[in-house]
């Protein structure tokens, strides 16, 4: 018996992509559906299995925005962890806020990808504790000075410190010591991680 629960869908349109992330996933005991283009998903979209969705952001034709907006439009709600490439995290940042889970940097390692992974069936078994999510994300959040939130929120908005301390009205290298401690003070090592913080606090706030 397969257990779909434990089922990855890896949209790619780079063969060696879904040849290696496949492979990968495949040995760490998850099964895997692949699909050469965003658009090949949608067409899946009525029939699609519960699990995760590891979508490239950068396609031809249907990029990884436009095909997670369409799902999302089918009322697929499937966790999707987003893969993108050196210079995209305007575009994840996107991604996230338009509801992905995570996004990774290629190349990235094993473990980064199963992290990944894991934090998207975390999602798919307890979507009912979002509110709880929320209620943590906003009480850490409270940690943080006014001047770290802002930067916070300048991150958030897919800005490059320059941008941040230019908004602001410090220097690029003050932006990235609130930065380090903000993270320090969240607990977490990457952006995405930081990321993930925000926009469930903001999930929480009364629309």
């Amino acid at each position: 018996m397969t257990d779909d629960r434990r089922l990855v869908h890896l949209v790619d349109d780079d063969d060696a992509i879904r040849r290696s992330v496949g492979f990968a996933l495949k040995t760490s005991g998850f099964q895997v559906r692949i699909y050469e283009s965003g658009s090949e998903l949608l067409k899946a979209a009525p029939d699609l299995q519960s699990g995760c969705i590891l979508l490239d952001i950068r396609m031809p034709g249907m990029d990884g925005l436009e095909a997670q907006a369409a799902l999302s439009a089918k009322g697929v709600t499937l966790p999707v962890i987003i893969m993108t490439g050196h210079g995209d995290v305007s575009l994840a940042v996107r991604a996230m806020k338009a509801g992905a889970v995570d996004f990774i940097e290629k190349p990235f390692q094993k473990a980064v990808l199963l992290g990944a992974i894991e934090q998207g069936f975390a999602r798919l078994n307890h979507s009912t504790a979002n509110r709880e999510q929320a209620h943590e994300a906003a009480v850490k959040l409270q940690l943080l000075t006014p001047r770290e939130r802002e930067v916070l929120d300048g991150l958030a908005k897919g800005l490059p410190n320059k941008s941040i301390g230019y908004d602001l009205n410090i220097s690029p290298r003050t932006v990235e010591i609130h930065r380090a401690n903000l993270m320090s003070k969240l607990g977490v090592k990457s952006l995405s991680e930081a990321l993930r913080i925000a926009f469930a606090a903001e999930s929480g706030e009364p629309g």
